[in-house]
């Protein structure tokens, strides 16, 4: 099995694409061209030969009339075209690789949708000139670019054979980070799946108001702040530092509003500091941003949380109130 790309510079579309092909078809052979002949004869002709058709392996976006696009009306380029096709099937290859789950059809199709919104459809918009996210050298699309040979390189290796193997190793590099990027992205979500349950079933104390997780590395954030509404403090246990840690909720997806801070008086404390404001002797640390603390033991913690909440209720920590939507002015 053949996977041809074009040649030259390669961008984080081309190289996320053909990363997904290539976790689904490991023994498949790369070639990065232009020529014609080579782009027909493979199995895969993906960001070149001007055709766009999945059922013969067909994934360009740069032919005259492409109008290929998601149903919220981002374009697709070669990542999100083959993503499309493929993105479900890679999702529970990488599941089973990394996690030894085997996911159904319906749930590998929801992770493939929720990576596309959270990072594919991105390259995309980056490679049709329209995207306005991460900006300066560090979006993911920059990240990419970097790989490729500048100009020094250029002028140490020729424009021969030996600068084509160069750049082709270069490309193999992008492909290894972006399948680390992807197999992240799934084993992230595949934990989040498997610990609902757990943080479903946590000990919930103070009328509500607080929640206790037995592990702090399950992913607890989404379904607290989507099921629990009551919930102001999580308390976990960080078996890898074995300190019990005090967490604020974040309101909202998008920001990082709590729906409560932590006390005011505490940002920034540390250990003997902290002791001495709360009254907690194992008291640990309180970050500045006052969104999480630690205290060695779980009574520590929980004595720390029962203050929190009565600086909520004593009004000196207001509770979030979201924000009104601002009215462009006519």
């Amino acid at each position: 099995m053949v996977i041809v790309t074009h040649n030259g510079k390669f961008h984080a579309d081309d190289a996320w694409a053909v990363a997904v092909l290539h976790i689904l078809f490991p023994d498949a052979d790369i070639v990065r061209t232009r020529d014609p002949a080579t782009i027909e004869a493979g199995d895969f002709a993906v960001d070149v030969g001007g055709i766009w058709d999945p059922a013969t392996g067909r994934f360009d976006h740069h032919q005259k009339g492409f109008e290929g696009a998601r149903m919220s009306g981002v374009p697709y380029a070669s990542a999100g075209l083959v993503w499309r096709e493929y993105g479900a099937r890679c999702v529970a290859a990488l599941a089973l690789q990394h996690t030894a789950q085997v996911l159904d059809d319906d749930t590998a199709q929801q992770m493939a949708y929720a990576i596309d919104g959270d990072i594919v459809q991105y390259l995309d918009l980056s490679d049709v000139g329209a995207a306005k996210n991460a900006p300066g050298g560090y979006g993911l699309s920059a990240v990419v670019s970097g790989y490729n040979p500048n100009w020094l390189d250029e002028e140490r290796l020729g424009y021969g054979g030996e600068a084509e193997a160069f750049r082709l190793a270069q490309f193999r590099k992008v492909m290894a980070f972006l399948t680390d990027v992807m197999a992240n992205a799934v084993k992230y979500r595949v934990g989040a799946t498997l610990a609902l349950s757990q943080v479903r079933q946590a000990e919930v104390l103070e009328h509500g108001r607080l929640l206790f997780l037995k592990n702090a590395a399950l992913p607890w954030t989404s379904v607290v702040r989507k099921e629990m509404p009551k919930v102001l403090f999580v308390i976990s246990y960080s078996r890898s530092e074995d300190r019990h840690m005090l967490h604020t909720v974040p309101a909202t997806v998008d920001t990082f509003d709590a729906r409560a801070d932590l006390p005011a008086a505490w940002a920034g404390l540390r250990d003997a500091d902290l002791a001495a404001v709360t009254g907690v002797a194992d008291a640990k640390f309180c970050h500045n941003g006052r969104f999480i603390a630690a205290a060695k033991s779980y009574n520590g913690a929980y004595a720390m949380a029962l203050q929190a909440l009565q600086a909520v209720d004593s009004g000196e920590t207001p509770l979030y109130v979201p924000r009104a939507p601002v009215v462009p002015m006519s």
